[in-house]
């Protein structure tokens, strides 16, 4: 299978300081990856940083022809605020926003789309209920609901399993599978190494710095992750500053992030 996105010497950085370096590799079309490694490794910055929310500050990221349309994305639940006042089928809704556009209205369809993702999801009836009501597993399967909608060729997903019971963590799983199944490429940050083993084919096990790339059975070795155990633990927060290089061009000045 050809690649769909291919990370070419990325470097990401936080306030000038590298969390993931110098990282090349491949998505192919239609696979299932894990990302893999210890705490702190850099896994939720890499796939913000393939998502676009980040840029990056040394090499590059090609998505071929793919859009932002393309991608659908579910961050970590922490990063989502439950406060607004919003309901659990508005909430499902807002995975046509590429059809309604910002301001548009959801439709009578939207709405029967909705409400058969929710039965998907095994959350029927949950329609009316407010999102701040809802426990951390079937918030989590409204986020699935709303990915169901969005319809997207890439699926990217930071720690979708954490914190939630185990009967949800296995109709995700199986939802995960499914998509994979119907050719979607799949991508997801996970902790549960078990999980990894079992479900995803392929696995990038990183710690900052690349440790693999490739068949999970290989990648997720013993001596592969005690090698990201200890680089992990080894890096120093403070080493290899990005400072800023001016470059010129036709247009005039561009200043970027270079990391020695």
């Amino acid at each position: 299978m050809s690649d769909i996105i291919r990370l070419d010497n990325l470097t990401v950085t936080y306030e000038r300081h590298p969390a993931v370096h110098h990282i090349s590799g491949g998505f192919a079309a239609g696979s299932l990856t894990a990302i893999a490694g210890p705490n702190g490794a850099g896994k939720s910055t890499l796939l913000k940083a393939i998502v676009g929310e980040l840029r990056p500050a040394e090499g590059s990221i090609d998505r071929g022809a793919l859009t932002r349309n393309d991608f659908g994305y579910l961050p970590q639940v922490s990063d989502i605020v439950r406060r607004f006042p919003i309901s659990v089928a508005d909430t499902v809704m807002l995975g046509t926003w590429k059809n309604a556009g910002a301001f548009g209205q959801f439709s009578r369809e939207d709405a029967e789309r909705a409400r058969e993702a929710l039965g998907i999801v095994g959350l029927s009836g949950f329609e009316k209920r407010h999102i701040g009501s809802l426990s951390a597993g079937q918030f989590q399967r409204v986020l699935f609901a709303r990915l169901l909608l969005q319809d997207a060729r890439v699926i990217l997903l930071d720690e979708p399993f954490t914190a939630i019971d185990q009967r949800t963590t296995r109709d995700l799983l199986d939802l995960v599978l499914q998509w994979n199944g119907e050719g979607r490429t799949v991508i997801a940050v996970l902790h549960d190494f078990e999980q990894v083993r079992s479900y995803f084919p392929e696995t990038l096990l990183i710690a900052r710095e690349l440790v693999g790339w490739g068949k999970t059975q290989d990648i997720m070795s013993p001596g592969n992750l005690i090698e990201a155990r200890a680089m992990a633990e080894h890096w120093d927060e403070e080493a290899e500053t990005c400072l800023p290089e001016e470059e010129h061009d036709e247009g005039g000045l561009v200043k970027r992030e270079l990391c020695e």
